[in-house]
C-alpha cells in the first residue's frame, strides 16, 4: 500500500462522509429549541452506543490504549441528562454496520473518532442557534477539548498499524463506508419520526 490506511479511508469514504454531513447540517440548521437538540443527541447516542457495544467485543486497551477515554456514549448520556432527557434504546443490529472482527470495529471507530473533529464548530453553531451561553449539554461536541488533534493523530497512528495488506485495508474501509451510510439512513429515519 502506497498510502497510509487513514489516508485511504479518508479518500474512499469522501462521498459517504459528505452525504452524512449534509443531513447533519440540515438537521442542525432546523433546530429551534433545546428539544430539537436533545433529539439529535439521542440519535447520536442510539447509533454510536450500539456501535460501541459491538466494537468493544474486538477492541480494548490492548488494541487502543486510550480506548476508555474514547467512549462517545458516556458523554452523549451526560449531555442528554443535562438537558433533562432520557436515554433512548440503542440502535438495532439491522441499523448499524456489521462488526464481527477487529478490522470492522476500527472502520466504525474511524467514523466515530472523526466526528469529534467537527465538534468545536458544531458546538459554536448549537450555542448560537439556540442562544445557549453555557457548556452544559455540549460535552460530546467539545469532546477532547484542547487535546482534540492529539487524540485524532494518536487514533490515526493506531489505525494505520491495523491493516498490513490491501485485503485488510479493504475490510476497514468497507466498514467505515457502511458506518457513514447507515448513520445517514438512521438520521433520516429518526428525523421522520419527529
Amino acid at each position: 500500500m502506497n498510502h497510509s490506511l487513514s489516508e485511504l479511508i479518508k479518500t474512499r469514504t469522501l462521498t459517504a462522509h459528505q452525504e452524512l454531513e449534509k443531513v447533519l447540517v440540515t438537521r442542525m440548521r432546523a433546530m429551534r429549541d433545546a428539544e430539537d437538540y436533545l433529539g439529535l443527541l439521542q440519535s447520536f447516542y442510539s447509533y454510536f452506543g450500539s456501535i460501541e457495544d459491538r466494537a468493544n467485543l474486538y477492541i480494548g486497551s490492548a488494541e487502543l490504549p486510550d480506548h476508555l477515554q474514547r467512549r462517545k456514549s458516556a458523554s452523549l448520556a451526560t449531555d442528554i441528562y443535562a438537558l433533562g432527557g432520557k436515554l433512548p434504546q440503542k440502535a438495532l443490529p439491522a441499523d448499524v454496520p456489521v462488526i464481527e472482527n477487529k478490522l470492522q470495529a476500527f472502520g466504525a471507530l474511524y467514523v466515530m473518532e472523526g466526528s469529534t473533529l467537527g465538534g468545536p464548530i458544531i458546538s459554536r453553531m448549537v450555542k448560537k442557534q439556540l442562544s445557549i451561553d453555557t457548556e452544559e449539554g455540549l460535552s460530546f461536541f467539545n469532546s477532547y477539548g484542547d487535546n482534540l488533534h492529539a487524540m485524532w493523530n494518536t487514533f490515526k497512528l493506531t489505525l494505520d498499524r491495523q491493516a498490513p495488506d490491501e485485503a485488510s485495508a479493504d475490510i476497514v474501509i468497507a466498514a467505515a463506508q457502511a458506518t457513514f451510510r447507515q448513520f445517514k439512513a438512521f438520521l433520516d429515519q429518526s428525523a421522520a419520526l419527529i
